[in-house]
């Protein structure tokens, strides 16, 4: 896979999906911007934002799209416009280390058909380190990859599954256990780092908890739309 100037067809689509992200933005657009001279483009689609976070991203990506929200519908969508043959799934708050555009590349040309990287969560409350290298270790194990590690896939893969399910929250958990199902994922070692602001905000202890809760319940049948309120999310704005 040729990375080549960002005049070419890009080769990697990099994907973002944002809702009220005014405050971090344009720090967060602005860190992507090398990769969009390595023949990579940013798609950014927000779901509604009631801030100026579309506002704050012109300029700083290469394709702005609205949707309706929840991460699954606006990933969707920003498939759909992408045009490079890789397509890079990207939390808002999560910065990707300088190489990843040819850890990417490298690992395609590899065989891989989808992968992650391992995960630093940055922030000031103790434990984050413990949580992210557990994160990483249950990530390896079992297959399956969370959005705060930077999923990555061929557009071939993606297709063949159907994107990713519209469902409020878990939309991670069953879009890898789709892709484990055609091939284990390349996890690279190399590290994403991410925002510990949800930790941060509700403890390292009971956002484990709350969150292990919540994959139990899923796995037994839970509707999402239920889990997603208890979470926090507000219900979709279409």
């Amino acid at each position: 896979m040729n990375m080549g100037s960002a005049s070419e067809t890009p080769q990697l689509s990099i994907i973002v999906p944002v809702l009220n992200e005014a405050l971090g933005m344009p720090q967060w657009l602005a860190r992507l911007q090398p990769c969009r001279h390595e023949s990579c483009e940013i798609i950014v689609v927000d779901g509604g934002s009631s801030d100026s976070t579309v506002q704050l991203a012109a300029g700083l990506a290469d394709q702005i799209a609205t949707s309706p929200s929840g991460r699954g519908c606006q990933m969707n969508t920003g498939a759909a416009l992408a045009r490079g043959p890789v397509l890079l799934f990207l939390h808002a708050d999560t910065q990707l280390p300088p190489s990843a555009p040819a850890l990417i590349r490298q690992a395609i040309e590899q065989g891989a058909s989808w992968g992650r990287f391992d995960v630093r969560i940055e922030g000031t409350v103790s434990g984050l380190g413990l949580v992210a290298f557990m994160m990483n270790w249950r990530s390896r194990l079992s297959g399956i990859a969370t959005g705060d590690q930077g999923i990555f896939v061929t557009r071939q893969a993606f297709d063949r599954i159907g994107g990713f399910p519209d469902i409020p929250l878990m939309e991670d958990i069953v879009f890898s256990r789709q892709l484990r199902a055609l091939s284990r994922p390349a996890c690279l070692t190399e590290r994403v780092a991410t925002s510990g602001r949800r930790w941060e905000k509700h403890g390292v202890l009971r956002t484990i908890l709350l969150m292990w809760q919540l994959r139990l319940r899923f796995f037994f049948g839970a509707n999402p739309h239920d889990l997603a309120r208890e979470y926090g999310y507000a219900p979709r704005k279409s």
